[in-house]
């Protein structure tokens, strides 16, 4: 045991002896002069190096640097600049004097890719027309990437994309590694930022480079992200992924396919194609288990001056605050403007402001800012929905145009999505066409415009029993009239249909025609959205629900009752004019008793003549 450890001491002293040796022996400033002459040589970029080189052994033997900077050809800026610099390098080619990297590690390095650090173009050289473009053609001379292992700690990059528009890479680690096929695993991690939005992205990846520029492929096995900006839940959209990426740079063309991503609960996979051109044009095809909107978006549902009190018994509205729909964003419109796409996605279920749609299928196409909504539809409660459309953003307003189609929808799940508390049930049939400028629960209620034929089925209305408010009334008027007992609180409509009509905030519903077993009725009115006031005129006919005379009551089945109900939504008021029906019922009674006594005594006295 002691020879052994006598042995590894000798082996020990020898290797640091060497290294002590070699230190001394070679100098690593004498290669300077060679690396700065190489990179020239192969990229045409300047390397830089300030102050003396120096050796590093442990852990490894490495040279260090101080300040480097790398600048393209022409450039007024470098493209990257680094506080330090570390070379790992290989032992035994330093016996005979040679350099071979290992890896290059910067440390604080500030990568610029913006117009000052991009390399100028020589003016001696011939330009082709653009009528007579030919595919590039690589043949090999152009610098390429040919270190073994790169890593990057703490680093940031600079992309400008527009003159006034950043995009920043902060605390970036990167830690690349190919062989001599160029077939690398590359780790990464950093954080974007860009108009106050932050993703934190981390993945790691197989690529395939040996036919780069002209074409690589890349296998992203692990991709983790959250996602922080205004607009978004308080903890951000978080998730993990996987794909497979291949590019092709003659076409400029992207391709991912084995696409899987998740954010928050949702999860979504598919396939898509961006060609990177003056206008880019992205192609998606996409399928969703599960699309839950509301933990992808922020709900801000208190406009100002909305009124938060609590519905008191037999008022049909609540002073609930509305949604906001979509907000507007005059970067997301300049958005749109700048590519053209096609995207079909559809989805098992897709949950949004509470609602649950399932089997969704959608197609969409965008052309420089004309969003072609082509087909939107999916089933809600029971029933259909569909939302066809167009979104113009190319102007300075924008302008939408929308065909809503529903079929057997239950209303109350609408209205609760949006937070109307109108206790109200049905299924809902509408048909219509609506226009406006954004897409917000505030521009609707002001600005927009359209008109639907409305339809609903089993319709009931919580909080106000129409049929018993009429016979209360006449029956305070004359005591001769009785009413079965009926201890339902609410107003039931076999069917019940009409016109809706939207300017401005005002709702104008006409031609209402609805029946049931107890009554039928007609009417029309306006509702206020801004104002939150409505006043709606029915004529009314109580069928069924009489007891007493039974000529009186033949009457009134018979008779149109006026029923007024106006007023704010909070509190609703109703108007009857049951006196002076009754008074005219009663005229008209009177009136046919006489004259059915004057048409008997008249044949009486016919008859007596005759005798």
């Amino acid at each position: 045991m002691r020879r052994i450890l006598t042995t590894l001491m000798i082996l020990l002293l020898v290797i640091v002896a060497g290294l002590a040796a070699l230190i001394v022996l070679v100098d690593p400033n004498d290669f300077r002069t060679y690396m700065v002459h190489k990179v020239a040589e192969r990229s045409g970029y300047q390397l830089e190096l300030d102050g003396p080189l120096r050796w590093h052994v442990w852990p490894q033997l490495s040279i260090l640097s101080g300040r480097m900077t790398l600048t393209a050809p022409g450039a007024a800026k470098p493209i990257i600049r680094a506080d330090n610099m570390r070379l790992d390098v290989a032992l035994i080619p330093l016996i005979s004097h040679q350099l071979q990297i290992r890896q290059i590690m910067l440390k604080g390095a500030v990568i610029q890719l913006t117009p000052e650090s991009r390399a100028s173009v020589q003016q001696k050289v011939p330009v082709v027309p653009h009528d007579r473009l030919l595919p590039q053609i690589f043949d090999g001379s152009r610098w390429s990437y040919d270190v073994q292992r790169l890593q990057l700690v703490d680093s940031i990059l600079f992309v400008q994309l527009q003159e006034d528009k950043q995009l920043t890479v902060r605390h970036i680690d990167l830690q690349m590694e190919q062989d001599e096929k160029h077939h690398a695993s590359v780790d990464f991690s950093g954080q974007i930022n860009r108009d106050q939005r932050d993703l934190t992205l981390a993945f790691s990846a197989q690529i395939e480079g040996e036919d780069y520029p002209r074409s690589f492929k890349a296998d992203i096995s692990r991709l983790s992200w959250q996602l922080t900006a205004a607009g978004l839940p308080d903890k951000g959209i978080r998730g993990e992924g996987n794909a497979r990426m291949s590019w092709q740079g003659d076409k400029k063309s992207l391709r991912v396919d084995d696409f899987n991503l998740t954010a928050n609960d949702s999860a979504m996979a598919g396939k898509f194609t961006v060609m990177l051109a003056a206008y880019p044009d992205w192609q998606l095809d996409l399928h969703a288990e599960k699309l839950n909107f509301d933990n992808l978006l922020l709900q801000n549902d208190i406009p100002a001056g909305a009124s938060s009190a609590p519905s008191a018994p037999g008022n049909l509205l609540s002073g609930q605050s509305r949604p906001v729909i979509a907000h507007r964003d005059d970067d997301n419109d300049n958005l749109w403007r700048e590519f053209n796409g096609h995207m079909r996605l559809t989805a098992d279920q897709l949950q949004w402001r509470g609602m649950t749609l399932s089997q969704v299928k959608s197609d969409l196409s965008n052309q420089q800012g004309l969003v072609t909504v082509n087909q939107l539809q999916g089933e809600l409660s029971g029933g259909q929905l569909s939302l066809p459309g167009i979104l113009d953003l190319r102007g300075d307003t924008p302008q939408a145009v929308f065909q809503p189609e529903l079929k057997r929808v239950e209303i109350a799940t609408l209205l609760k999505a949006f937070n109307y508390a109108l206790s109200v049930s049905g299924k809902l049939s509408l048909s219509g066409k609506f226009s406006g400028e954004n897409i917000d629960a505030d521009t609707f209620r002001r600005h927009w415009q359209g008109d639907a034929q409305i339809q609903l089925q089993d319709t009931r209305v919580e909080g106000l029993n129409i049929q018993q408010l009429v016979q209360q009334a006449m029956m305070r008027s004359n005591n001769h009239l009785q009413a079965e007992e009926n201890d339902d609180n609410a107003t039931q409509l076999n069917a019940l249909s009409g016109r809706l009509q939207l300017a401005a905030g005002k709702v104008t519903l006409d031609n209402l025609q609805g029946h049931s077993a107890l009554l039928t009725l007609s009417g029309q009115g306006d509702v206020n959205l801004q104002q939150q006031v409505c006043d709606m005129h029915f004529d009314l006919q109580i069928l069924d629900g009489w007891k007493g005379d039974s000529k009186l009551i033949a009457a009134l089945k018979q008779t149109t009752i006026p029923l007024r109900i106006y007023g704010k939504w909070h509190q609703l008021s109703y108007h009857l004019q049951v006196d002076q029906l009754l008074r005219k019922q009663l005229q008209n009674e009177v009136r046919q008793r006489v004259n059915d006594w004057m048409t008997r005594n008249k044949r009486l006295q016919q008859s007596t003549e005759v005798h």
